[in-house]
């Protein structure tokens, strides 16, 4: 019969070769890993190096990763107020407050792409850059506008979106002094002022700044309408033509005046309402001087000026210079009088 000591004994033997022996081998393999990592970081290395991961050794270790810890966590904070960046790239020279700032940096010069989309292969440099691209496999849109609720798979994206309802446009032409809420478009619109034009029509070899507006332009020869409506059939040569006709169908009014609350589909025309507020005359006209708040308005004032009639008649040939005085004029040949007195 075993007695209480017998028990005792088996127990203390179990717990010396086997739980007891894993453990310290698991311990010895962290211990081991951090210890390589930080070594080189620790003016002590060569006396840890001499001694047995022991526990006295393990207990040093983690008293010296602590302070190293700790010294590296200082030295990121004071990089901050004294902008001091004591990292620096060896191929071109740029520094940075951070090391692993300096590791992303340099995936520009090696060309490495770490990180892959497991949707479509495609790869990336950076984390952040593969999460957003993810998006476009997920559908996922976070960033949500306060004023009309429409969402964005990226922040940037609603930051421009907002502009809409502000009126912001923080990006102004340097020539002109014309402003634009997207520093795109604003490179776009210094092309008209430098004469770059980058991109030629195969058709007529005429020169365009933008590529897309050469995709665009081709459509005129080709007559190519890709967007069609779903609600009538009615095919467009355009995208951004087919959603501003698509808000006929669905009554959308996305732009709306901060002074008054009136709405309008297009962002066009609520600036052009918001200068009725604010009284601006942005166009002059370079003859005569006279200001005017639309672009149109100044196109048919200068007729006055050239003498240009761009509106002909059909049956007899009488030209003119606004479209509306045209149509007024057909009425005589058909005979419509839409206009009775009551």
């Amino acid at each position: 019969m075993k007695t209480d000591a017998d028990y005792k004994m088996k127990k203390e033997s179990v717990n010396s070769e086997g739980p007891r022996e894993e453990t310290a081998w698991r311990k010895q393999q962290k211990v081991s890993k951090v210890w390589n990592q930080l070594k080189l970081d620790s003016p002590n290395y060569q006396l840890l190096s001499e001694k047995d991961l022991s526990g006295e050794a393990d207990q040093h270790l983690h008293n010296e990763t602590k302070s190293i810890y700790k010294t590296k966590l200082l030295k990121k904070h004071q990089h901050r107020p004294t902008g001091e960046k004591p990292y620096g790239c060896d191929q071109c020279g740029k520094r940075f407050a951070r090391s692993g700032t300096l590791v992303k940096h340099q995936r520009i010069h090696t060309g490495e792409k770490p990180y892959v989309c497991d949707h479509c292969g495609k790869r990336f440099a950076r984390l952040e850059t593969l999460v957003k691209h993810q998006r476009i496999h997920t559908g996922e849109k976070p960033y949500c506008c306060d004023q009309c609720g429409k969402r964005f798979a990226q922040s940037g994206h609603l930051v421009t979106h907002q502009r809409i309802h502000t009126g912001e446009k923080p990006y102004g032409c340097d020539q002109c002094g014309k402003r634009f809420a997207c520093s795109g478009t604003l490179v776009k619109h210094q092309r008209i002022h430098i004469g770059e034009k980058l991109y030629g029509c195969d058709q007529y070899g005429n020169r365009i700044a933008h590529p897309e507006t050469v995709v665009k332009h081709q459509r005129i020869h080709t007559g190519e309408k890709p967007y069609g409506c779903d609600q009538c059939g009615m095919r467009f040569a355009h995208k951004e033509t087919l959603v501003k006709h698509q808000r006929i169908h669905t009554g959308e009014k996305p732009y709306g005046c901060d002074q008054c609350g009136k709405r309008f589909t297009q962002s066009g025309t609520l600036v052009a309402h918001q200068r009725t507020h604010t009284g601006e005359k942005p166009y002059g006209c370079y003859k005569c001087g006279m200001r005017f708040a639309e672009s149109g308005n100044l196109v048919r004032h200068q007729r006055i000026h050239t003498g240009e009639r761009p509106y002909g008649c059909g049956q007899c040939g009488k030209r003119f210079a606004h479209s509306g005085t045209l149509v007024r004029h057909q009425r005589i040949h058909t005979g419509d009088k839409s206009y009775g007195c009551n």
